[in-house]
């Protein structure tokens, strides 16, 4: 099973603009934080400007803030408006006329469904604010008050 790079990439970005203090990022530079390319910033953020979690704007002076404050967003709300599962199981089966192959996979999927439910409910209780304050005791002993470019 691989993890959802998606909430991953939002959560990495969304500490980034809470260290912002209100100003704008612009999807080039949510790109560089998270290594990515500006299309997936704005693909993965559209959900989350729908959910309320991020605002943007367009012209000179636009781009991406926060839409709440970082206690009043959770991680399940973060997955909620992403729309995917955390945990995705592999791609189709390659004999799905074997019935071994149908076994293993009805198991497997039902193993991921009550995985990602558990998880789900965990995400629930953990807030960015949360997150944010792991990140920053961790910053200066790791690195010195040095900040975390990517």
């Amino acid at each position: 099973m691989k993890r959802n790079s998606r909430l991953s990439v939002a959560l990495h970005v969304l500490l980034h603009m809470a260290e912002r203090a209100g100003q704008p990022m612009t999807s080039e530079e949510m790109a560089a934080c998270a290594g990515t390319n500006p299309v997936v910033i704005r693909r993965t953020f559209a959900g989350l400007r729908e959910a309320g979690i991020v605002t943007s704007t367009k012209g000179h002076h636009g781009g991406w803030r926060l839409g709440r404050s970082l206690a009043d967003v959770s991680l399940g709300q973060i997955q909620e408006a992403l729309d995917e599962p955390v945990l995705a199981m592999p791609p189709p089966p390659e004999s799905p006329g074997c019935l071994v192959e149908q076994a293993v996979n009805r198991q497997l999927d039902q193993a991921v469904l009550e995985a990602n439910q558990v998880l789900a409910r965990r995400l629930a209780t953990i807030s960015l604010a949360d997150l944010a304050a792991e990140v920053g005791p961790m910053r200066h002993s790791a690195h010195g008050d040095q900040d975390h470019v990517a």
